[in-house]
């Protein structure tokens, strides 16, 4: 499989949290919207996410992303989990996490798995919003070839 290259991730999330941003019960569903390129095509990619802080500072989560306009069809499950350092007296977060992905595509090509993590530093805006920027390693396997990737992420979260 050709490497994937993300040119554009556009993350938007809403939150609610009655203790603030990172704590336990706090929750938030985010869209993106992006292209990919692989197979020799050009894709839209749309995509949904869902996260929980279970513990203060450390959420668990889900996404769902289609990979659009191109052959064969492309679609992927994530797992993430992501813990935020506290730091006191600070506005500034570091953040580390790890992910499991399956990607599923079309026959005659077979489904593969990412493994990979991220690292970087959120900034909470006010007691129940937050920007963060970082970096993502994915480690993949498809049964034929072994591919590994980064690139960096930026994300945003609001409360309502």
């Amino acid at each position: 499989m050709k490497k994937l290259i993300l040119l554009l991730l556009i993350t938007s999330s809403t939150i609610y949290a009655e203790g603030g941003v990172f704590s336990v019960g706090s929750k938030n569903v985010g869209f993106t919207i992006g292209t990919d390129n692989s197979f020799g095509n050009n894709y839209t990619v749309l995509g949904a996410n869902v996260n929980y802080f279970v513990l203060d500072n450390l959420s668990l989560g889900a996404s769902y992303q289609a990979f659009l306009g191109g052959n064969p069809d492309i679609n992927q499950v994530t797992v993430p989990v992501t813990y935020h350092l506290p730091l006191e007296n600070t506005t500034y977060r570091p953040y580390l996490g790890a992910f499991y992905n399956r990607t599923f595509i079309d026959k005659p090509y077979k489904d593969y798995n990412i493994y990979g993590g991220r690292a970087g530093l959120s900034l909470q805006t006010s007691k129940n919003s937050f920007m963060s920027f970082g970096w993502v390693q994915e480690f993949s396997n498809d049964a034929d070839d072994n591919e590994n990737r980064g690139y960096p992420e930026f994300t945003g979260g609001f409360s309502f």
